[in-house]
């Protein structure tokens, strides 16, 4: 084979560096919120200048945005390529509810990231074009799941995409973002590794005895 043209090595190495950036980027803002983080404190922790950050990204906002369109796309993107097609409805809703389990206990930083631009009232993620349409996909697969639900006369009638997904996001959002109030009331760890079988069991239940009320 031929060898990569230097044109296209260039492409590459600029993809690796805005990846690195994104990355330092998403823990610097997760663990310092929007205000508390530094673009030489992100600089500092890759391989680059905090001259290049503006490069590429523009400046704070535009790199915070950025961070935030970063993580969302990830769980976009695992939702839209379930394959729950040929499921029954029951556990293709299951399996949608265990995904957002899974990612969220793995991908804390988005609950932090979540949490700190509710803070500043999604003013940030409201100025997103990417953001605003990158959910449809997602819905459009679980839409596709009730419909198929409600035409074998199994699902409710009265609820939407929009409604389910809150309901999932409500639990496992929850779990993250309370861990350590909820430890220090009620002295019990929601990430304890022996109850997280039985939670995840929980999720699906709660969402299908809900839909087949």
């Amino acid at each position: 084979m031929a060898a990569p043209s230097s044109e296209v090595e260039r492409q590459r190495d600029k993809e690796r560096t805005r990846a690195e950036i994104l990355a330092v980027a998403t823990r610097e803002f997760a663990d310092k919120g929007y205000a508390g983080a530094r673009v030489d404190e992100i600089a500092a922790r890759t391989s680059t200048t905090k001259r290049m950050i503006y490069y590429y990204f523009g400046g704070k906002e535009q790199l915070y945005v950025a961070a935030l369109e970063r993580a969302y796309a990830t769980i976009r993107a695992l939702e839209q390529d379930l394959d729950v097609d040929h499921l029954e409805p029951e556990d293709a809703i299951r399996q949608l509810a265990e995904l957002t389990f899974d990612h969220h206990e793995a991908n804390p930083d988005f609950i932090r990231l979540v949490s700190i631009e509710n803070i500043h009232h999604g003013e940030h993620i409201a100025r997103s074009e990417a953001l605003s349409g990158m959910a449809n996909p997602a819905l459009d697969v679980l839409s596709r799941i009730l419909d198929r639900g409600r035409e074998a006369g199994r699902f409710r009638e009265d609820v939407d995409a929009l409604d389910v997904h809150m309901v999932i996001s409500s639990f496992c959002v929850f779990r993250l973002a309370n861990r350590h109030t909820f430890s220090a009331i009620f002295g019990r760890d929601m990430l304890d590794p022996a109850r997280r079988a039985h939670y995840r069991l929980m999720l699906g239940d709660l969402v299908i005895e809900y839909l087949t009320a």
